[in-house]
């Protein structure tokens, strides 16, 4: 099994979650956002989206798009479920990751942010207000879905990681590195210490990869 991503990227860093939580062996293959790696002819014919990630199973299956993935892992390795048994539940964590997936990541994306930078002449300030508004609407979101909830448990749904932290735990780690408030946001940020105190949550952070910068790098 292969999965190409970039060690940054919060759409890899979500599949990457999901193979560790369910321990799945898979082979790391780096496409170098920055260098446009994504747009070359030789990816663009694997995943004509020319976006990350992209798993190839054994099968030679191709499969885009994180959460595609992550469903597609679930239902063929379900040892380890990342969904809850009952419909109800797995529709309130679907909302919950698909609100982040669809409506908070999508515009902090990099070729979001480059075409901010680049046709429309956005400056470096504006840009960051730009992304520092739409996370805190987000992350607000989430944070109140979270506050009307029963008592709290471990995570956003339960006693047990599920695609409600693959999602959340990069997109908190996006946040961070674009300098957003995490205050108003005491829920979350629960979840995450307890998320990362997880080996398998350890493992698919961005500084754990391969393709690392050495200067962020770090091994276990």
């Amino acid at each position: 099994m292969k999965l190409f991503g970039y060690w940054r990227s919060s759409a890899a860093y979500r599949v990457r979650i999901a193979l560790a939580l369910k321990g799945i062996a898979y082979q790391a293959v780096p496409v170098s956002l920055p260098a446009h790696e994504q747009a070359s002819p030789g990816y663009t014919a694997l995943n004509p989206q020319a976006l990350v990630p992209l798993l190839i199973d054994d099968a030679g299956n191709r499969i885009s798009q994180s959460l595609a993935i992550i469903e597609y892992l679930d239902e063929t390795h379900p040892a380890v479920s990342l969904l809850p048994a009952d419909p109800a539940g797995r529709a309130r964590v679907r909302a919950f990751a698909l609100a982040i997936a669809c409506d908070t990541h999508p515009l902090n994306n990099l070729r979001v942010l480059e075409y901010l930078q680049g046709p429309l002449a956005v400056g470096d300030e504006a840009r960051l207000a730009w992304i520092r508004h739409w996370l805190a609407q987000g992350l607000s979101a989430l944070e109140a879905t979270l506050a009307g909830m029963p008592q709290p448990q471990a995570f956003a749904f339960g006693a047990t990681p599920s695609l409600a932290e693959c999602c959340l735990i990069p997109q908190l780690y996006n946040a961070r590195r674009f300098g957003a408030d995490l205050a108003p946001y005491p829920r979350l940020r629960a979840i995450e210490e307890a998320a990362l105190a997880l080996p398998a949550f350890d493992a698919a952070r961005p500084e754990r990869q391969t393709d690392a910068p050495p200067d962020v790098r770090t091994t276990p």
